[in-house]
């Protein structure tokens, strides 16, 4: 399949590559082309303002989450849904070659090189020129030549500090054989806001994410050559192999159970796949928003909440006692509920001292250390989501505790650690993140635990 196509990376987190790509995305995009916006790794909050700028689901790609020979039909699946794509942007995740450090894994899986390989796409390295001049040279010459399986088509300078230096920063790189294709001035107004785990999501941020947005896309295409960014990504070759088709990787349930997904500020973190497998697999998937909503959805028989900042919302998260009361009745009624991170800490007794739901016999507090990385899991405890004995690999990424940290009947026990996470009827919840495209038969044998749970008649038909 012929898609144009490239990877945007850096030599090092904090150069830039998110708002450089997210402006690309604004600015072709604003040229009426239909842009397919991706990110490489784990990452929730950069695909908010790649679908912002694009007008499409942000995606990830991660071969460590979903296996390498997944990215492929995953990439061409998104760069076709909603419609297909006139080209497809990736941005890549810390420095270009910088991969997941876990003993089970090879030196660089996961890095932006690593998918730039799968995908054999060009790379423009974003190089934050604030404190460089001639050496620039010497830095991109490196890039270029470290691995030769990996084409560096070209640079974007970003922080520049003036026209003098863009032209010692040009000159310098003529001798470095990679073309500069444009050079972005030093613009702290358009750095999107921060907080413990990153950027604040752009649901959050709303109208101002929208504009931040807009603004990057203005830059960029005042700033770059846009048209050579459109001939490097032509220039990548056919790619083999099949869209990823989520009707393919599961059998659909009779019933067509209703499931709610948490949405909203509080509920940011969940990738595209997961609502189109419990789709193919025969739910029906409507949203529900527990800062705003006082019941689930008419109808609802399971509940899927995924990650986000509940510490960020809590009192209003606590507030909300009416869906608090609801999620609980679910609950109590055998509804299945399959909760990461965020679900689990709205699912506790208690965050930060407020009340949750209270269906888990756990607190959960802010702290500030942060837990991050890919995990090795194996299933403990029989649940809607997985069977005992169930290998999976995902990744943590929070910055609270829940007290304990298991239940009775644990979800997972990391490779090398303890046991984490609770299963308790049909509650299964962890501070796991999973990827579903890699594990398609979780989200299957959840909708089939979602129809055995429903009423006669439930989720069928609603006005």
């Amino acid at each position: 399949m012929t898609l144009p196509r490239l990877v945007v990376a850096a030599p090092a987190t904090d150069a830039g590559k998110t708002s450089v790509t997210t402006g690309l995305l604004a600015a072709l995009t604003a040229r009426g082309l239909a842009v397919s916006p991706h990110k490489v790794g784990p990452d929730f909050i950069d695909p908010g303002y790649h679908a912002l700028a694009a007008g499409r689901p942000g995606r990830t790609l991660d071969p460590v989450l979903m296996d390498e020979e997944r990215v492929v039909p995953l990439f061409l699946h998104g760069a076709r849904t909603p419609r297909p794509a006139d080209v497809a942007v990736v941005e890549g995740v810390m420095g270009l070659f910088d991969g997941a450090s876990h003993p089970s894994l090879p030196p660089g899986a996961g890095s932006t090189a690593h998918v730039a390989r799968l995908l054999r796409a060009p790379v423009v390295l974003v190089v934050d020129a604030w404190t460089q001049a001639q050496s620039v040279a010497a830095l991109v010459h490196g890039f270029a030549t470290f691995d030769p399986s990996v084409r560096l088509g070209g640079v974007v300078l970003n922080r520049v500090a003036g026209d003098r230096h863009e032209e010692l920063l040009r000159t310098a790189l003529g001798a470095a054989g990679v073309p500069v294709l444009g050079a972005i001035p030093r613009l702290d107004r358009l750095a999107a806001p921060s907080r413990h785990l990153g950027l604040v999501p752009a649901a959050e941020r709303s109208a101002e994410a929208l504009a931040t947005v807009r603004e990057l896309g203005e830059v960029v295409a005042a700033r770059v050559d846009l048209a050579a960014v459109l001939a490097l990504a032509r220039s990548a070759p056919p790619l083999d192999g099949a869209p990823w088709d989520p009707a393919a990787e599961v059998h659909p349930v009779p019933g067509r159970p209703r499931i709610a997904v948490a949405a909203g500020a509080a509920f940011t973190f969940g990738y595209a796949e997961h609502g189109e497998l419990l789709a193919a697999a025969g739910a029906e998937v409507v949203p529900v928003d527990p800062l705003r909503d006082e019941a689930l959805p008419a109808g609802t028989t399971g509940l899927v909440l995924g990650g986000g900042f509940p510490e960020a919302h809590a009192a209003d998260l606590s507030a909300n006692t009416a869906l608090r009361a609801d999620v609980a009745a679910l609950v109590a009624r055998g509804g299945p509920v399959a909760a990461e991170c965020a679900g689990l800490l709205y699912l506790a007794r208690s965050l930060d001292g407020v009340p949750m739901c209270g269906v888990l016999d756990a607190d959960a507090t802010f702290t500030p250390e942060l837990t991050l990385g890919y995990r090795e899991a194996v299933a403990l405890t029989d649940s809607v989501l997985a069977p005992a004995g169930t290998r999976v690999r995902g990744h943590e990424f929070h910055r609270t505790v829940t007290t304990p940290a298991s239940g009775p009947a644990p979800a997972w026990r990391w490779a090398g650690g303890a046991p984490e996470g609770f299963v308790s009827g049909g509650v299964h919840a962890s501070y796991l993140h999973l990827h579903w495209a890699g594990s398609p038969a979780l989200p299957a044998r959840f909708v089939t635990a979602c129809a055995a749970a429903a009423p006669e008649g439930a989720g069928r038909a609603h006005p």
